[in-house]
């Protein structure tokens, strides 16, 4: 693979969006295993988890249990899609996914992501992919700014829990050393482009509150906001220890989310909604949310990685 235009990341990207389009995988056919496209390609597996990730959250392919990763739409048939606006003519809000969005944000000079979620992993994916797009000199953001709450290690969680025996703290611990990995990711990721002078101020601030999400929310430059329901669903998971376990958990990749922005009108649906869920984060940022004890990480990025909350 070339280095050219974003480094090896950017090139398996751009190579199955290209292949999606040319037919060459078809809407509903099942893409080759992670392994066999890293080898293919010559990077490594986490590169591909991170491409399909995207691809994912950009509504082209999509992932089940047991099925593997099957293509969900054309491109040709997703972009003309996307042209329809995110709210309807009477206000009402249309249901859109997370990758597309993202990137928007980043186009603009000044970037701010409130982020409330389950764990860090899906927002440190949306993260890594505009670094790479940073690098390559496709965007040139002057201000990068990240609040993100979390729930704390005492909050009571009903998800992930072993569906055999609801008692067993395994599936939590692994849940806390996800989110410990990615945190931490995130925050050296975004601090390597200040570092780097690529970005002229980078703020990372992660913060936890005693609440277990039913929802995730995104408020995107304080004008756009973006909020949708964890799907609870059964699946099996290897813990810490690798055991394999049958649990009931949440999935988040490439789920849609319903999307409301601000506009002139300050009465307007989306623009009352959006100052509402601003102020709603707000409240739970100055007095429920204290800061996260660090803690060192469990994982390898590149192990045992499940699809993203």
């Amino acid at each position: 693979m070339s280095d050219s235009g974003g480094g090896p990341y950017q090139d398996v990207a751009n190579e199955l969006r290209a292949r999606l389009k040319k037919g060459v995988y078809r809407v509903g056919q099942q893409l080759p295993p992670q392994r066999q496209l890293a080898d293919e390609f010559g990077v490594a597996r986490d590169t591909v988890v991170r491409v399909l990730h995207e691809l994912a959250e950009e509504g082209l392919i999509e992932s089940r249990r047991g099925s593997g990763t099957r293509v969900r739409a054309h491109p040709e048939t997703l972009r003309a899609q996307q042209q329809i606006p995110s709210m309807t003519q009477d206000g009402r809000s249309r249901r859109v996914t997370l990758g597309p969005l993202i990137g928007a944000a980043f186009e603009t000079p000044h970037v701010s992501l409130d982020v409330f979620t389950l764990t860090s992993e899906s927002l440190d994916a949306h993260i890594r992919v505009q670094a790479e797009r940073v690098r390559a000199g496709e965007i040139t953001p002057e201000s990068v700014q990240v609040r993100m709450l979390l729930p704390d290690a005492s909050t009571y969680l009903p998800y992930p829990r072993v569906k055999a025996d609801p008692e067993d703290e395994r599936p939590q611990e692994r849940l806390r050393a996800i989110s410990d990995l990615h945190s931490q990711s995130l925050q050296r990721v975004l601090g390597e482009l200040a570092t780097e002078g690529l970005v002229k101020s980078v703020s990372v601030e992660i913060r936890t509150v005693p609440l277990a999400p039913a929802f995730k929310v995104y408020l995107l430059n304080g004008r756009e906001a973006l909020i949708g329901p964890y799907q609870v669903l059964e699946r099996r998971i290897n813990l810490l220890d690798d055991t394999p376990a049958d649990v009931v958990d949440v999935l988040g990749l490439g789920s849609t989310l319903a999307h409301h922005a601000e506009d002139d009108d300050a009465a307007s649906p989306g623009s009352v909604f959006v100052a509402s869920l601003r102020d709603w984060f707000t409240s739970l940022w100055d007095l429920l949310a204290t800061p996260p004890q660090p803690k060192p990480p469990t994982m390898s990025p590149s192990a045992r990685v499940r699809p993203p909350v």
